[in-house]
């Protein structure tokens, strides 16, 4: 199929996209017996406000009444997502007291690699100066819950001791400047946590994982696969970059977090009140304020950074738990509510007992 028909046919399936993407059963588990032994962040120090787009010509007063971002953090050329990952890696690590020597995994979470080949997580090991095995996973803005959970299982089933889970993104390489909407929702950054095995009362007392690839073209990039391979063509209608039908979206992700969590509550027989920390992916304000209005979470609990981040996609969890922790707001036992959710449709959320 030719890059034009291959463009027509993504936009025909956007336009036909039904409002209602359907109901996926949850699959609900529990991970006791692991806990995080620390983390670290990184953002690169180049802050774009959102006066500096207005003088590119961006509406600055939508875009913080829109998202409540007033900044995001942006890299410089040349710089990938590997050298943010090993500055927040080296970071966690030294937090953790653990050497890259006793790791026995690297889970990286991007959508932004470095290379298609070899594996972000493999240019990260050699970087640390590990020997374990390494790999990325894509899963889009819930890709640090997917790795988490997947570092995890390896230390429950016995094929690790130590596993460091990376979410790193650099978004403002894969995102439209021309695209007045999307463009300055994002930003770049990575934040990291090293796993361990801890007491049967720490982990994830409840969590799920979900997928719902009904609604894979509200929010995708089109080109750059070997569905859609790069050309001349498709440069010239920027379909390498990121697109996003905002309004659907908005409303999948709210619906979705009140609904996992109600479900992730319940299960694990924990109160709203009884939850110490809300730390969800930092994407709008707008989505957390309309999501957590249905529950009787007090608004110290909640965490919000994005308005100096933005959306930093698989990042923006460790980040925003690396701020919390050098903030002292963290301690052994709270129960800490995460959730993560993005392209493809994925999510993941959890009730983790610290």
């Amino acid at each position: 199929m030719s890059s034009v028909s291959d463009t027509r046919t993504v936009r025909q399936r956007r336009q036909t996209q039904p409002n209602d993407l359907g109901s996926v059963p949850s699959r609900l588990g529990t991970l006791t017996g692991v806990q995080v032994l620390g983390v670290g962040a990184y953002a690169p120090p180049n802050v774009v406000r959102n006066e500096d787009l207005a003088e590119l010509g961006y509406d600055a007063d939508w875009i913080i009444q829109r998202t409540g971002i007033r900044e995001r953090r942006k890299v410089d050329a040349g710089t990938a997502t590997s050298d943010l990952a090993i500055e927040a890696s080296v970071r966690c690590l030294e937090q953790a007291n653990v050497s890259a020597a006793e790791l026995d995994l690297i889970v990286v979470a991007t959508m932004t690699p470095d290379t298609p080949t070899p594996s972000t997580a493999c240019h990260l090991q050699r970087r640390l100066g590990a020997t374990c095995p390494a790999m990325d996973l894509n899963a889009a803005c819930a890709g640090f819950m997917y790795s988490m959970v997947t570092g995890m299982q390896f230390l429950k089933s016995g094929g690790a001791k130590k596993v460091l889970v990376v979410g790193a993104d650099v978004m403002s390489q894969v995102v439209n400047p021309e695209d007045r909407k999307t463009y300055p929702l994002f930003g770049d950054g990575a934040g990291a946590a090293v796993l361990g095995v801890g007491s049967d009362e720490q982990g994830l007392l409840c969590y799920t994982l979900g997928a719902n690839g009904r609604g894979s073209d509200l929010l995708c990039s089109p080109a750059g696969g070997s569905r859609q391979p790069i050309t001349q063509e498709v440069l010239d209608q920027s379909g390498q970059y990121l697109y996003m039908d905002g309004r659907p979206v908005f409303k999948w992700a709210v619906r979705l977090i009140v609904d996992s969590i109600n479900e992730i509550l319940s299960q694990a027989l924990i109160a709203a009140s009884e939850v110490d920390l809300v730390v969800l992916h930092q994407a709008n304000a707008r989505i957390i304020d309309a999501a957590i209005s249905d529950f009787d979470f007090s608004p110290e609990k909640v965490v919000i950074n994005l308005d100096r981040y933005g959306n930093t996609s698989a990042a923006s969890i460790p980040i925003a738990l690396d701020e919390v922790m050098r903030e002292g707001r963290l301690k052994r036992g709270d129960h800490v509510l995460l959730c993560g959710f993005g392209a493809g449709l994925t999510w993941g959320t959890a009730l983790m007992r610290w």
